[in-house]
């Protein structure tokens, strides 16, 4: 039996701290009448960071509610306001980053990534070179060369001081889908633990750390690109395929690509690198589009607080993606590896991303069947084509060796044994000039929509199912 009628509301069921504002927060409780009571009363969690604790006894609320029950009082005092007690608060303590030393170990061994080999051999529109290079420099992606991650590729968040706040660990299968993930420092300290070995001593810090991913994927980029529009989606994966088919940043008109982590991640305080900035959002989809809800609701509330921000939401997917897809939850980087990304080089707004008006903007006059129209090719050219297709691996496949020298600027060099002009030697080209009238469809499911550009692709690739698809296009071209 209960020897105070006000008690710490008991369970899980914890509410915001009116003091901080954190989700830690305990309220009291009226167990005569089982009714909460003014939501100053209670107790936050957080009593080392935040310390906010009001007890309805020692203020006198408990003995004027009394005093109101027993007749001596018909409602409280017009001007009796809570006792709020002084809190005295530890200073917060200041963030601690990952060493650069630490960073700088998982640049190599790109031969064992698994996510970077994917996109140099096995994905249906292999990548050049160059481009890997490129993106590899941009976002400082590492791998993980020993262990049970071995071959996962590392995204490190990195912030707009140049500080590593964390190390994203991501393990893929050999078609791109994650099979697994991590954080680096976690993955130290489990190696530590089963060594009997000690922490060092920045892990021992950098575990305080009352948040791990503290800032934007890619973040470090905002300075050196000052004028490029911002694109925010959800995972460092997507950011890294969005820039390898839309551009890199070096061109001003292009979209500077940054993650937020997850879904509930975009938020106020990691946003305020971008103030001052035009940022785009492209939510991935979901099950009654409650992402692309929650996003721009979020991007409204933060518009507001950071001045001469702009924020527009794309709804691009939400209109146009398949039921299906939206159930599955996919997002950008699952229609984008379907495509073949010369095609975006020559014709960059094929896509036609669509921005979302906003609310003072007047949409632009469009006719119903002119909406129709380009809708319907919008999706059969984005979401429907080559669906069921997968990429394909090759016994044959050459792993290309890259090496890293720095974190900030890498480079890489191609392996001895990956032969530019392997398959020029074997293919007979006198169909280059042949006039495409139509879109091609090879037995693999690959479109073909340029022959010379085609032909280039697979040239820069060298493998055994780039021979056969050149064998089969050659004969397509020759009957026809």
């Amino acid at each position: 039996m209960n020897e105070h009628r006000y008690i710490l509301e008991k369970g899980s069921k914890k509410h915001h701290c009116p003091e901080c504002g954190k989700m830690r927060f305990v309220r009291y409780i009226d167990t005569e009448k089982g009714q909460l009571l003014p939501e100053q009363y209670g107790r936050c969690d957080r009593e080392s960071n935040c310390g906010y604790f009001i007890n309805p006894y020692t203020d006198g609320y408990a003995k004027m509610i009394w005093q109101k029950e027993q007749g001596n009082s018909s409602e409280l005092p017009n001007n009796w306001k809570p006792y709020k007690p002084q809190i005295k608060r530890k200073p917060k303590p200041e963030p601690v980053f990952i060493p650069v030393e630490v960073l700088k170990q998982t640049l190599s061994a790109y031969e064992q990534n698994v996510f970077i080999q994917n996109l140099l051999n096995r994905v249906k529109y292999p990548f050049e070179v160059s481009d890997i290079e490129k993106v590899i420099s941009l976002y400082n992606l590492g791998t993980v060369k020993n262990g049970y991650r071995k071959g996962a590729i590392t995204f490190p968040f990195i912030d707009i001081q140049n500080k590593v706040r964390a190390i994203q660990v991501k393990q893929f299968d050999e078609t791109n889908h994650t099979t697994g993930t991590d954080f680096l420092h976690s993955i130290i300290e489990k190696h530590c633990t089963r060594n009997s070995k000690p922490l060092p001593d920045w892990l021992q810090a950098y575990n305080k750390n009352e948040t791990k991913v503290s800032c934007l994927f890619g973040e470090h980029l905002l300075n050196k690109y000052k004028n490029n529009p911002v694109a925010l989606i959800e995972a460092p994966k997507t950011a890294v395929y969005c820039s390898l088919y839309f551009g890199y940043p070096e061109h001003n008109e292009n979209f500077l690509w940054l993650a937020v982590y997850n879904l509930s991640s975009l938020n106020l305080n990691k946003c305020q690198t971008l103030k001052g900035r035009d940022v785009y959002l492209f939510p991935d989809l979901s099950k009654d589009g409650k992402a692309f809800e929650l996003w721009s609701n979020k991007a409204k509330e933060i518009e507001s607080k950071l001045q001469g921000t702009k924020f527009h939401v794309s709804d691009l997917l939400e209109k146009l993606a398949p039921e299906q897809d939206k159930q599955n939850g996919n997002d950008i980087a699952d229609y984008l590896i379907k495509q073949d990304w010369q095609q975006f080089r020559k014709q960059p707004v094929s896509l036609e991303i669509k921005i979302a008006p906003r609310p003072e903007q007047k949409p632009v006059e469009t006719s119903t069947r002119e909406k129709s129209e380009k809708s319907e090719a919008l999706k059969k050219k984005f979401f429907l084509q080559n669906e069921k297709a997968k990429p394909e691996s090759s016994n044959n496949e050459n792993l290309i060796k890259l090496n890293i020298e720095n974190p900030i600027k890498p480079h890489i060099e191609q392996g001895q044994n990956h032969n530019n002009n392997a398959i020029q030697n074997k293919i007979d080209w006198n169909f280059t000039n042949k006039d495409l009238k139509q879109i091609i469809v090879l037995s693999d499911g690959t479109n073909v929509y340029n022959v010379e550009a085609f032909i280039k692709s697979c040239e820069s690739h060298n493998s055994e199912l780039n021979i056969n698809r050149l064998k089969e296009l050659k004969q397509i071209l020759t009957i026809n």
